[in-house]
């Protein structure tokens, strides 16, 4: 940054108008609180989060996002490593370009492995300190601390914000706020006496948080609002001209900074393929559910229901927008005329409208037609307007202050005990999913994502129901046939499933999940050659698939080429190092090779990381017995024989080595 040019060292004039109209009484930037209020409401706000988000330390990771970000992913895996640092910076994983979010990820496996609830523990307090920065911000610009709280406790405990602070994949939401706050507060200082350091400041905090999430490109116009109210720089009365030249001539680090990342972003997002081409959704119909989501936010603000992880496409009615566009207008017009007396108001407004606009959907990415982690900075722009337009209402009464502490006391209670349930939701998938189709019943992506989910459990029944309930509402969905015959696939039913697995290959050629399943079902035919050319094509499509370098490798290895097979799972391991099920088939490749030594190895490290696992037991035994070693045999046999007792291969087993010893 240039501070060579002396005006940039200058505060701006103040305009005494602005002061006098100003629905604050202060005067001066940088107001004092008492120590003892600041603390006592700073607990108060401590306590509300951790009524609401203490249970999740207790969470593990979801299957929707947390492993492309945390659990799966080989770089984050490694914790803070020079390589990783370096991928930060340079990759567009999950079609982003946000290296601070990845390192910050890394840190949380550098300290705590993969203890989901550890990762928990860092959105919590991210949010927390969000929370309590923004009351510290509001009280030091304004010297209300009243109004500055109510605030900070509609901000700690809207249920709308449950999902950026219980969902470890948007740890970009809650640190990419806390470096906006600290730009905030930079600001405040800088407006309080503008030196170039400080200038600095908010400069090297705004491409901070752009590192963590582009959704920030909106704050130097954020900061010209401020601009207006409560810093007071300048009015909206007539004559303001040059004070609004040089505002936003000091700005201009800041515009370029924005345009940087929105180039930067659009390119990793088209890279990444998640933006919708014109084809698929006009602009017609992305101004319509603009308008709509616009209102629909403020719906939810006020009457925060039916919050659920995704909000599909629905078809918009004329009359639904009709009355979008009327109430915005309406809400625009009232807040207008009032602006001079009352900017507050057209602060929080604008506040709201540009905070939203990279993310409501004109330029459209992803699939969602919006998302509760998307108001996580806007509401702040409407909890001002309530927080410092209804004491309005009760100006007169002589127990004003009394009565708005009273119905503030009330909505956080109620906004708590609300939050707090919809955290319940998020403590694993199938209660996400579950909670998605109550309030959405025709909501395909709950549906699969349901299916994806029992799944998991081991229950392909109840999958498959849901995947068929997908298709009748997408036939058209290549994921859902593909899971739907992997769910086959698992009830043995391999005829049935090669079907949905052509079908996903004819609506997305380059989808390897389907490819390495139809291998997978071509190694259950023994055709092991054709199963081995079908896991190659998906791992050209997806290198860092550890199930598919798994898959490849067995086939390999059932067609004995030992050696191939041990680099596919030894890949597999580098990616997940915790993958059972390869160490198990090192170590049977292994133990083909005569290796004992090694297999006993990898046999063992499966068992350090399912102890329960009855076909490792075994075969640990047979490499011990072939190294003379029985009595330790006999002692894996036994366990075998302890977890299954219908274990005919172990009790087997444990007869040759009893007759042995």
């Amino acid at each position: 940054m240039s501070t060579g040019h002396r005006h940039h060292a200058r505060r701006p004039p103040v305009a005494r108008k602005a002061e006098s109209s100003s629905a604050n009484p202060a005067r001066s930037i940088g107001h004092s609180v008492p120590f003892k209020t600041l603390f006592w409401i700073s607990l108060a706000l401590i306590a509300v989060n951790l009524l609401i988000y203490a249970q999740s330390l207790n969470y593990g990771f979801l299957l929707y996002d947390d492993p492309s970000y945390v659990s799966e992913n080989l770089e984050v895996s490694h914790g803070l490593t020079w390589q990783g640092i370096s991928w930060a910076f340079t990759t567009g994983h999950s079609a982003n370009w946000h290296p601070l979010t990845w390192l910050s990820h890394m840190l949380d496996v550098q300290l705590y492995g993969m203890h989901a609830g550890y990762h928990h523990l860092t959105n919590l307090l991210l949010h927390v300190t969000n929370s309590l920065v923004l009351f510290w911000i509001l009280c030091r610009a304004t010297g209300l601390w009243g109004r500055s709280a109510a605030v900070a406790f509609l901000f700690a405990a809207h249920p709308m914000h449950v999902e950026s602070v219980a969902w470890i994949a948007e740890r970009k939401d809650v640190l990419s706020t806390l470096l906006w706050m600290l730009a905030l507060w930079a600001y405040i200082n800088y407006a309080r006496r503008p030196l170039p350091r400080r200038r600095a400041a908010v400069i090297l905090f705004f491409a901070l948080g752009l590192m963590a999430k582009p959704m920030l490109v909106t704050l130097p116009l954020i900061l010209l609002l401020l601009d207006i109210w409560p810093l007071r720089r300048v009015s909206l009365e007539a004559g303001q001209s040059r004070i609004w030249r040089q505002l936003v001539r000091e700005k201009i680090p800041l515009f370029a900074l924005s345009v940087a990342s929105s180039i930067i972003t659009v390119i990793a997002q088209w890279k990444g393929g998640t933006v919708q081409g014109m084809e698929n959704l006009t602009l017609s119909w992305r101004t319509a559910n603009a308008v709509v989501s616009y209102a629909a936010y403020i719906g939810k603000m006020l009457w925060p229901r039916d919050l659920i992880a995704y909000y599909p496409y629905e078809p918009l009615s004329g009359w639904l927008v009709a009355i979008s566009i009327i109430v915005l207008i309406l809400i625009s017009f009232l807040i207008l005329r009032d602006a001079k007396s009352h900017p507050y108001l057209l602060v929080g407004w604008l506040w709201y409208l540009c905070t939203l606009l990279p993310v409501i959907g004109l330029i459209q990415v992803g699939a969602q037609a919006r998302a509760d982690r998307y108001t996580y900075i806007p509401f702040i722009g409407l909890f001002m307007i309530l927080a410092w337009g209804i004491p309005g209402v009760f100006e007169g009464l002589r127990r004003r202050v009394r009565i708005m502490g009273a119905i503030t006391a009330i909505v956080v209670c109620i906004s708590t005990v609300a939050a707090r349930e919809q955290a319940k939701y998020w403590m694993d998938d199938v209660a996400l999913w579950r909670h998605a189709l109550q309030s959405t019943p025709e909501n395909y992506f709950a549906h699969t994502s349901l299916g994806i989910a029992l799944a998991a459990r081991g229950e392909s029944a109840a999958a498959i129901a849901q995947y068929e309930e997908t298709l009748r509402l997408r036939p058209d969905s290549a994921e859902t046939h593909n899971a739907l015959g992997a769910a086959l696939f698992k009830q043995g039913l391999w005829r049935e499933a090669w079907p949905h697995y052509e079908e996903a290959l004819r609506l997305r050629p380059e989808f390897a999940e389907a490819h390495s399943n139809m291998g997978t079902v071509l190694g259950m035919q023994g055709k092991n050659d054709e199963a081995v050319l079908e896991f190659l094509k998906a791992l050209k499509i997806a290198p860092q698939n550890s199930e598919i370098r798994y898959n490849l490798g067995f086939s390999l290895a059932k067609l004995g080429r030992y050696d191939e097979a041990i680099v596919q799972y030894d890949e597999a391991l580098k990616i997940k190092p915790l993958y059972t099920e390869a160490y198990f088939e090192l170590g049977n490749t292994l133990f083909m090779q005569g290796k004992l030594d090694e297999a006993i190895n990898r046999y063992a490290r499966a068992l350090e990381i399912q102890p329960d696992f009855t076909l490792a037991h075994n075969n640990l035994g047979l490499a011990l017995m072939r190294q003379g070693r029985n009595d330790e045999a006999i002692g894996h046999f036994n366990e075998a024989l302890r977890i299954d007792p219908n274990s005919v291969q172990a009790r087997k087993n444990l007869a040759i080595a009893l007759e042995k010893r």
